[in-house]
C-alpha cells in the first residue's frame, strides 16, 4: 500500500497521501507506476470516448484526450519534456544543464518540443478516433501505461541521480533489474490483449507502439545520462512523455 499511495501521490493529482518517502518505499512506487499510468489513461479514454458519445468530433475529443493525462499530472510530465529539451539543447556541461532545467522558464527548445509533442499525441488520438471510439480509447489507456513503464525502466539499478536531491535521487537505482523486466512483460502482455480486442494485427500493433515507446524512452534515457551523469525528476517527465508519443503514433501506422 505505501509504495502505490507512493506511485499515484507522485505520478498523479488522485488523493494518495504519501506515508513513506524512502527509497524501500519508490521501489514499490515505481513498480506499480503502470497501475498508476493505466488509471490516467482509462479517464482520458473515458472523457475522450464520452464526448465522442455526445455528439462531439474526433478532433475536439483528441484534444480533451490528451488534456486529461496533464491534468492529472498538473502538467508535471509536459514541464519535464520541455525542461529537458532545453537543458539538451544548450549543448552546455552537464552542470550548467542542470542549472537551466531547474530555471522556472521555458526556453525556445523546450517551446518547440512541447508544440509538436501535443501536436503529435492530438493528431494521433484524432486518427484512432477516426477508426472507431474504442480504437482511440485503448490507444490512451495504453499510451498513458507505457508511458509510467517507462518511469519503471528509469528507476533500474545502475541508472545514476544527476542530482542528490528530488525526485530522480529518491527513485533512482531502486528497482532491481529482474523486477523491471517482470513489470515490463506484463505490460506487454497486456498490451497485446488490447489489441487481440480488434484483431490479431492490432495485437501485433499494440505490441510493436509499446515495444516502440520503450526503446525511445530508453534511448532518450541514455542520452540524457551521458549528457547529465543521471537522472532527474524532469528527465523521468520526458521519458513518460516521449513513450507517450511514440506509442500513439505507432499505433496510427498500417
Amino acid at each position: 500500500m505505501d509504495g502505490l499511495r507512493f506511485a499515484f501521490g507522485t505520478l498523479t493529482v488522485l488523493p494518495a497521501r504519501i506515508t513513506r518517502w524512502d527509497r524501500d518505499t519508490a521501489r514499490a512506487g515505481m513498480l506499480c507506476a503502470p497501475l498508476a499510468g493505466l488509471v490516467v489513461g482509462l479517464c482520458a479514454a473515458a472523457v475522450g470516448g464520452g464526448f465522442l458519445l455526445l455528439g462531439a468530433g474526433p478532433l475536439l475529443a483528441a484534444v480533451l484526450t490528451v488534456a486529461v493525462p496533464a491534468l492529472m499530472t498538473r502538467g508535471l510530465h509536459l514541464d519535464g519534456l520541455a525542461d529537458t529539451a532545453d537543458g539538451l539543447g544548450s549543448a552546455k556541461p552537464a552542470e550548467d544543464a542542470l542549472r537551466i532545467m531547474k530555471q522556472s522558464d521555458i526556453g525556445p527548445f523546450g517551446v518547440i518540443t512541447l508544440v509538436l509533442a501535443l501536436l503529435a499525441q492530438v493528431a494521433a488520438v484524432y486518427e484512432l478516433y477516426g477508426q472507431g471510439w474504442a480504437h482511440g480509447a485503448v490507444a490512451a489507456a495504453l499510451a498513458a501505461t507505457v508511458a509510467r513503464l517507462a518511469l519503471t525502466g528509469a528507476s533500474r539499478e545502475g541508472v545514476p541521480a544527476a542530482r542528490p536531491e528530488g525526485l530522480g535521487a529518491v527513485v533512482a537505482a531502486t528497482v532491481p533489474v529482474p523486477a523491471a523486466a517482470l513489470t515490463a512483460l506484463a505490460v506487454l502482455l497486456l498490451a497485446t490483449a488490447s489489441g487481440a480486442l480488434f484483431s490479431p494485427w492490432d495485437a501485433l500493433r499494440h505490441l510493436l507502439a509499446a515495444l516502440a515507446a520503450l526503446a525511445a524512452a530508453e534511448l532518450l534515457l541514455r542520452h540524457c545520462v551521458r549528457r547529465f551523469g543521471g537522472v532527474t525528476g524532469d528527465v523521468f517527465g520526458a521519458l513518460a512523455e516521449t513513450a507517450a508519443t511514440a506509442a500513439l503514433v505507432v499505433l496510427t501506422l498500417g
